[in-house]
């Protein structure tokens, strides 16, 4: 084992669906920086684009809507065998159960859900008959632990994690991993409502160990990770990267 190398990723062949932004982009330039050849998949097309620009030479462009399931296909065959795909794709509608409507339930579960499901059978099998491949979507800390207003997001992140442990026991003995990535709070447009509430935001800031929020930046390295030989032995697995959120009761500090 060169260890050197262990993290390197030349002459793989990675799909970021949702790279045009966040999380995204940043797994894309990190991806890159390894020495993969990122696809940059997006609806927003001048986000991909600036993403591209930022990752450098081995990055390039795909405008792609994952809702649309003849398009998502139509893409996956285009990207030819792929090594990994990562997606950070995700929506939330912050809401009481009680306040939700039937169209902003099918919204959250639509892309946080059925998108991933989607990107899963249309990526997967090709992964298969090539005997190796590595998924990693983004799940959520609010798979664990949630809080008013946030039920029909945590539902379909927690739905993600289960679906992404089926996907593993079913194609695991032909060479294809998948694992979800818990981000605790990140500042991302996805957090634009709770920043611009302050009392909200430093609430959230004082829940984890840390006493912050995370930068888009910090849960890149959780994607390298999971794309590289440094995983070859993991599948089926939720890797939390939250400050300590889920490990912590960061309500009060207790003099004793």
């Amino acid at each position: 084992m060169d260890y050197s190398r262990l993290f390197r990723l030349d002459g793989r062949r990675i799909a970021v669906v949702g790279g045009a932004g966040g999380i995204g982009r940043e797994a894309a330039r990190a991806l890159a920086a390894h020495g993969a050849e990122v696809i940059v998949a997006d609806r927003d097309e001048a986000g991909a684009a600036e993403t591209v620009r930022l990752a450098g030479a081995g990055a390039s462009p795909c405008a792609l809507d994952v809702l649309d399931e003849t398009a998502l296909r139509r893409a996956a065959a285009d990207w030819g065998p792929l090594d990994g795909l990562v997606a950070t794709v995700g929506v939330n509608v912050r809401k009481r159960l009680a306040d939700y409507t039937a169209e902003e339930f099918e919204r959250v579960v639509a892309l946080n859900l059925r998108a991933h499901f989607s990107l899963v059978r249309a990526c997967a099998p090709g992964m298969a008959a090539r005997g190796r491949g590595s998924v990693a979507c983004l799940s959520s800390m609010r798979a664990f632990q949630v809080e008013p207003g946030q039920g029909v997001y945590a539902a379909s992140k927690a739905g993600l994690i289960q679906l992404l442990r089926t996907a593993a026991a079913e194609w695991g003995p032909r060479g294809v991993r998948f694992n979800a990535v818990a981000p605790g709070v990140v500042r991302t447009p996805l957090t634009d409502q709770i920043a611009a509430d302050p009392e909200w935001y430093d609430a959230y800031a004082r829940a984890s160990a840390l006493q912050r929020w995370a930068r888009a930046d910090e849960i890149a390295g959780a994607l390298v990770y999971l794309m590289s030989d440094a995983s070859t032995f993991v599948t089926g697995s939720v890797l939390t990267v939250d400050g300590g959120w889920t490990a912590v009761d960061g309500r009060y500090d207790p003099a004793v």
